[in-house]
């Protein structure tokens, strides 16, 4: 038995005197309740009895997330502040001897410290200064935790919650801004548009009235025109029927039976109620008379004179010699913008300057003696102007 019990009391010994230290942590060693060294990863070797790892340290960096807790801002006002803490112990002893719990400490520090940077702010700037606050968080915890041997590396605030009441007014007046930058928006995009429309209004009027006037430039041609056309063809039928009448040598018989046979046209219109007869009817009477006389007594009345018909006027001749007029110049006017581009194209000879280009009047066609119509016979030759397009 007492063999049995010296072999258990060696084997608890050795298992007691060899200790292994896992990877990324540091174990305190104290000898007869005083810090004697560190362990550092692997195996190690302890007097039994005497030598014992009071604190196994771990190395790595170490998140610890603090519970929401009010803070009260500079106008008064209470916020949650929910924050992260980033950090890593570099000097396991003072760890172990300078902090009884380093974790608590830093909570309550973190605590503090936030109670004195946002007492001095409004919630406004506090809301938009998480860059700041976390800067000034970690400066003031880093000095403090240095003597305990642990670095703080970054301070992180999760979330700032105002009030209710404050959401609420915060939302309207978030509301409210995006409203109005909205109607300014659309006000803009109205005043844009009204200026688009007023513009293209004004060049439409513009081109309006350009057309218009063109138009009526066209059309008081096209009127110019058609009353020379219609002078010209009166003057040439007055011509002709006076010269036909001339040619037939009326008496005063044929006079007074064409003042017979207008008499009914005076009379035409349904807003004649009297009809006041002439005072010259009797002469043409008298002379209608003799003239039937004459023809009933069988005298006969010799003839002075031949009628000659007068020369025909062919019109739709003269508008066809006018439009192929027209369209010979045309067609040299194309053909000679047509060589003018055929000599652009040729290519430069060796120390030949730029190609010479025909002069325009070497294209032209020979100008032709502007229609005319002809007088009848026995009118005197009169010049008629006549300009291209008229």
């Amino acid at each position: 038995m007492l063999g049995i019990i010296l072999i258990g009391l060696v084997v608890v010994l050795l298992g007691s005197a060899v200790k292994v230290i896992r990877q990324q942590r540091v174990g305190v060693v104290e000898r007869l309740g005083k810090f004697r060294r560190t362990l550092d990863p692997g195996p190690h070797l302890l007097i039994p009895v005497f030598d014992k790892v009071r604190h196994n340290l771990d190395m790595r960096e170490t998140v610890v997330p603090f519970p929401p807790q009010g803070v009260i801002t500079e106008d008064n006002l209470m916020v949650s502040i929910d924050s992260v803490i980033y950090f890593q112990v570099i000097d396991p002893v003072r760890a172990a001897y300078e902090a009884q719990n380093y974790i608590q400490a830093i909570e309550q520090l973190t605590q503090t410290t936030l109670r004195n940077i946002i007492g001095g702010m409004d919630l406004e700037r506090t809301l938009v200064s998480r860059d700041e606050i976390n800067g000034r968080l970690r400066l003031v915890l880093d000095e403090a935790t240095g003597k305990w041997g642990i670095k703080v590396n970054r301070v992180e605030l999760r979330s700032i919650e105002p009030p209710p009441t404050i959401r609420d007014a915060m939302e309207k007046q978030t509301r409210a801004e995006r409203d109005k930058r909205a109607a300014i928006l659309m006000a803009e995009g109205q005043r844009q548009a009204q200026i688009l429309s007023a513009g293209g209004e004004k060049e439409s009027a513009i081109l309006r009235a350009q057309g218009d006037r063109e138009a009526a430039v066209l059309r008081a041609q096209a009127e110019r025109q058609s009353q020379m056309l219609k002078a010209e063809g009166e003057a040439q039928a007055i011509t002709t029927v006076f010269n036909a009448i001339h040619a037939g040598q009326p008496d005063q018989a044929l006079l007074s039976y064409q003042y017979l046979q207008m008499l009914p046209n005076i009379a035409k219109g349904d807003a004649n109620k009297v009809w006041v007869i002439p005072a010259e009817i009797g002469k043409a009477l008298e002379g209608l008379g003799g003239a039937v006389s004459s023809a009933a007594s069988a005298i006969p009345s010799a003839a002075k004179g031949e009628f000659t018909p007068p020369e025909k006027v062919d019109v739709q001749a003269e508008i066809e010699r006018q439009n192929a007029i027209e369209a010979e110049k045309a067609a040299a006017t194309v053909q000679k913008a047509i060589d003018e581009a055929q000599q652009l194209e040729k290519p430069l000879r060796p120390g030949a300057g730029s190609p010479a280009i025909a002069p325009a009047a070497a294209h032209q066609p020979p100008a032709e003696p502007a229609p005319q119509f002809a007088p009848p016979p026995g009118q005197p030759e009169t010049e008629t102007e006549n300009q291209p397009g008229q």
